[in-house]
């Protein structure tokens, strides 16, 4: 069977996101079945799918690299729109403990579908709640909504073992023993984690938080992470609260406790937020190849506090970014997260120490390294066809022409793209996506929600 080709042409500029950083005018993309062929300009190709980007911005697809898509389905509750994490926690655990296999589906298609439409190729999902009845395969099914939309995922299997009963945040009914959240780890460790080039689907191993897991499950996980060769994530050094915790509870600050139990080395594992991380742990962190997912929004969303990222940037630690839960953010817009990392490093260390192209690179590269992926993030022969496609000849753009690029951080009344290309498959179209009717996802959704809540 022939290999279908595609040609991007006629852009108005082609950022590359490659470690030249090339950007070209005029610039075109050949692509053969999954993968990037050839860059450049007047590539004098013949293709099956010819995708004319006058007037446009081409980017490699955006990667996400934390989110807990089953939150989509609590967005903006008046109840919690002004309460801090630990707060928030406890009211929406209440009705989070009645999420079901319909409601993770229907979620999971939600903010992936958001996703896609901002131009996120790429992404991660930490979900880590599993209520005692009908849980069983909850990961299973975010694999099979991401599949129908044609997202890349990296399906974080979260877990919590430290219940109220034990000093924990969340109830007891929605927490799993060891034994059971390992075993079901290997599972789908063996069933989806795809180590191949190209590979749409793999898995990665998550307890969630420091003040939600035991020590214990903490340790297996390192040690079985390894044997598996996966990946490991949790949140870490959110707010101070938690930082509070660990000390009472450890005696170490949360770095130091996740380095006690072997989750800081090998570059193995990537934390979300890492607001409070001083010079020296960033230090380790840069040594050992630990991961930063970068959440702007949601660290506003919940008075959380701005983590360090220039200085993070500047002592080479891998930093990706993220849209975070769509309860915390609330949405799951990653140019808009990408915009509010341009802005809002200009408060914390500077109005120079954020310009638009780092702001890219981390929503790019620096995402794809987090991910631990060498075959995304940027536009370059070799690396998959993963692209995104902004159309900047709007009203909204005009006056911004001379630098289109930072153009769509500065300008725009929308973040969608005109195309979207995942593995070198169109799965938004004029703005719209291909593989689901997102008004018939949405009033579905609502309905869902309504009952969740009520």
């Amino acid at each position: 069977m022939k290999t279908r080709s595609m040609l991007i042409k006629n852009a108005l500029v082609l950022a590359t996101m490659d470690v030249k950083a090339r950007e070209i005018e005029g610039g075109e993309v050949y692509i053969e079945g999954p993968e990037i062929i050839k860059v450049g300009r007047n590539l004098r190709v013949k293709a099956d799918t010819v995708i004319d980007a006058k007037g446009c911005v081409v980017l490699p697809g955006f990667v996400n690299t934390h989110h807990h898509l089953y939150q989509t389905l609590t967005r903006n509750l008046p109840a919690v729109q002004d309460a801090k994490l630990f707060d928030w926690l406890i009211y929406l655990y209440e009705i989070w403990r009645k999420l079901t296999p319909e409601g993770v589906y229907t979620s999971a298609q939600v903010g992936l579908g958001e996703l896609l439409l901002t131009g996120c190729t790429t992404s991660s999902d930490h979900l880590y709640l599993f209520p005692k009845n009908k849980s069983e395969l909850f990961i299973d099914t975010e694999i099979a909504a991401a599949r129908e939309l044609g997202i890349r995922f990296h399906a974080a299997r979260g877990s919590m073992s430290r219940g109220r009963s034990k000093g924990g945040l969340p109830p007891d009914d929605v927490v799993q023993r060891e034994e059971h959240i390992m075993k079901d780890c290997e599972r789908l460790v063996h069933r989806y984690h795809n180590k191949d080039k190209f590979a749409m689907t793999r898995l990665v191993l998550a307890p969630c938080s420091p003040f939600s897991v035991t020590t214990e499950l903490l340790k297996i996980t390192a040690e079985m992470a390894k044997k598996w060769d996966v990946k490991m994530h949790t949140h870490l050094a959110e707010t101070i609260d938690e930082n509070d915790f660990c000390l009472k509870t450890h005696k170490l600050r949360p770095l130091e406790y996740m380095e006690s139990v072997g989750w800081v080395k090998d570059g193995n594992s990537w934390f979300a937020h890492c607001v409070y991380i001083n010079e020296k742990e960033a230090e380790k962190m840069a040594k050992t190849r630990t991961g930063a997912a970068h959440c702007p929004c949601s660290n506003l969303r919940l008075g959380s506090g701005i983590a360090p990222i220039r200085m993070f940037l500047d002592k080479k630690v891998p930093v990706g970014l993220a849209v975070d839960g769509s309860a915390s953010n609330d949405a799951s817009n990653m140019l808009a997260e990408v915009r509010q990392c341009m802005l809002v490093h200009r408060v914390k260390s500077g109005v120079a120490s954020m310009p638009a192209r780092d702001a890219f690179k981390i929503a790019t590269r620096g995402g794809a390294e987090v991910l631990g992926r060498n075959d995304i993030g940027s536009i370059e022969p070799g690396k998959a066809a993963d692209i995104a496609v902004f159309d900047v000849s709007g009203l909204d753009f005009a006056g911004s022409r001379s630098d289109p690029l930072a153009s769509l951080l500065f300008c725009g009344a929308s973040q969608r793209t005109k195309y979207t290309i995942v593995n070198g498959k169109v799965v938004v179209k004029n703005g719209r996506l291909v593989n689901v009717d997102e008004f018939k996802l949405a009033e579905k959704a609502n309905n869902i929600a309504a009952r969740l809540i009520k």
